[in-house]
């Protein structure tokens, strides 16, 4: 647990020294988990954004994106559930004065037992190396079928007390599992209460005629209202898809772990409108269409997982999250649901406008089940950036700091050195960057010994380092180094374009879905 925050603090830390991430404010001691994109950062974020959006919307003929207001009509909220239920648990420790959400104080507490098995079932495999059989070993091993019957228990008890809304019941499981404040140990708990959190806000010239409003809590919403006037105009055939990527906007009770929970975030969501029956089969495909675009990026197999909902939603009738290994451990990164017709339905009965589809091919109307799948932007930036930030070890000894980052998503392409800032070495890095600024983004850096140069790429993320010698006013190569390997090897000039485009191009790496 020590190594993991150790490695999260350097995480913070690499953000805002490499011009990833600042804290928003901060010359005035900052906003509490509100951060801003630096100047690296925001074209990581623009990366990932057009990364997702060509997978989703570029290369689906039967999905099309809007861009919806932030504002909407506040009749919307209501009957989208979230005036009413869009509630968190919350709880305070007396003595810490330190605020909790309660359902993650258990379910981080489950997830380390969770994480006691996890240890049992490697060290059993170093022991028994290739002869090992983790499915018997889960079964027969006494402190595992332990340690997964508390499990199973936390997970019984926790669904129950939300379903139920038992806010007793879910005090008395945090009081009856020992939990303790992560701050101060304490275990001297307030009752549970729930927490809306929603920011409302006023429109209008004068507190007399202004109408309470909502800063969006999800944009979902904002594509179900949309349904009708999309299929008219696009004259779209069910099943088909409305993208959406924008900014949403959440009270966190608390808000932590970086930019894993913020109160302003991003969304990247596809609502998926299908025929009633087949919304499960659509739902299996997108998991598994969902689950390639992240392998395709290269990250691990092994740093992904579906865990499947406990706790159904009320709109709900299947729901998976795809879990990333972050520095924290697993948590959620993307949400695939199946919505069932409640959205359109809601919207049907408070607007009184009816949002139907109607299907020549069976002539009959219908109100179209959906199948959604949502991405928090931020939290796909934190799972590309900490699982590319690596310190090694160099065979002389030495270390550097890495970050290796997918080069398709790579805020900087290239760097371009001169090897010394004379000899008229600084004038032909000058013209290959002009020549390849056009179609990559490429920096310009002539400052310090090469070999610390490439250090520095490194660790701001840069794929490709071209440096320029005496040698290429001989023969018109350069010096291409690579970032992950540090192989480097001669390239005619002529040849540049074609080769960062293989490193880097969309194509290439979405390629990798099919």
């Amino acid at each position: 647990m020590a190594k993991q925050e150790d490695q999260f603090k350097k995480v913070i830390s690499h953000a805002k020294e490499y011009g990833y991430i600042f804290q928003s404010s901060e010359i005035y001691d900052g906003l509490s988990a509100v951060y801003d994109y630096a100047q690296n950062g925001v074209e990581l974020k623009r990366n990932i954004r057009d990364y997702w959006w060509k997978a989703m919307v570029q290369m689906h003929e039967n999905i099309v994106g809007i861009d919806a207001a932030i504002l909407m009509h506040p009749t919307t909220w209501k009957a989208s559930g979230h005036v009413d239920a869009f509630n968190d648990p919350l709880i305070d420790n007396k003595d810490s004065k330190k605020r909790y959400r309660a359902d993650v104080l258990v379910e981080d507490f489950r997830e380390k037992i969770n994480e006691k098995i996890n240890k049992d079932i490697t060290k059993a495999k170093k022991r028994f190396g290739e002869a090992f059989n983790e499915e018997e070993f889960r079964s027969t091993n006494p402190n595992v079928l332990r340690r997964q019957k508390q499990i199973d228990e936390i997970t019984e008890e926790l669904t129950r007390v939300q379903e139920e809304n038992d806010l007793e019941g879910f005090k008395n499981l945090i009081v009856d599992l020992g939990i303790a404040c992560p701050v101060s140990g304490s275990k001297n708990w307030t009752d549970v209460k729930q927490f809306n959190l929603m920011f409302g806000t006023q429109l209008g010239a004068s507190a007399d005629s202004s109408t309470q409003v909502y800063l969006r809590p999800e944009t979902a919403q904002g594509i179900f209202v949309n349904f009708l006037n999309v299929q008219k105009t696009g004259r779209m055939k069910i099943p088909f898809g409305i993208a959406q990527t924008g900014k949403a906007f959440r009270n966190e009770i608390v808000a932590r772990q970086f930019i894993f929970r913020m109160r302003e975030f991003e969304q990247m969501e596809m609502q998926f409108f299908v025929k009633p029956g087949t919304q499960k089969e659509w739902y299996e495909k997108w998991k598994e269409t969902r689950m390639k675009w992240h392998l395709s990026l290269g990250m691990g197999e092994e740093n992904y997982r579906f865990h499947n909902h406990d706790k159904l939603a009320h709109y709900a009738d299947a729901a998976a999250d795809i879990e990333f290994k972050f520095p924290f451990g697993f948590k959620e990164l993307e949400g695939i649901h199946s919505r069932t017709d409640f959205d359109l339905k809601a919207h049907e009965e408070h607007s009184g406008k009816k949002l139907q589809y109607f299907d020549h091919e069976d002539n009959t109307s219908y109100v179209p089940y959906v199948v959604e799948t949502s991405i928090g932007l931020d939290r796909m930036f934190l799972a590309v950036f900490s699982n590319s930030l690596k310190e090694e070890e160099l065979e002389d000894g030495s270390t550097r700091t890495v970050l290796s980052l997918p080069p398709v998503l790579a805020p900087t392409k290239v760097a371009v050195l001169p090897l010394v800032k004379k000899d008229g070495l600084p004038a032909i890095a000058e013209t290959i960057v002009e020549g390849l600024k056009w179609d990559f983004s490429v920096v310009y850096d002539e400052k310090d010994a090469v070999g610390r140069r490439y250090r520095r790429q490194d660790a701001a993320g840069t794929p490709l380092c071209i440096t320029v010698d005496h040698d290429t006013i001989e023969d018109q190569t350069v010096t291409v180094r690579y970032r992950d390997t540090m192989e480097q090897k001669r390239v005619k000039i002529e040849d540049l374009h074609a080769l960062i485009k293989q490193e880097t191009d969309v194509k290439t790496w979405l390629m990798k879905c099919n």
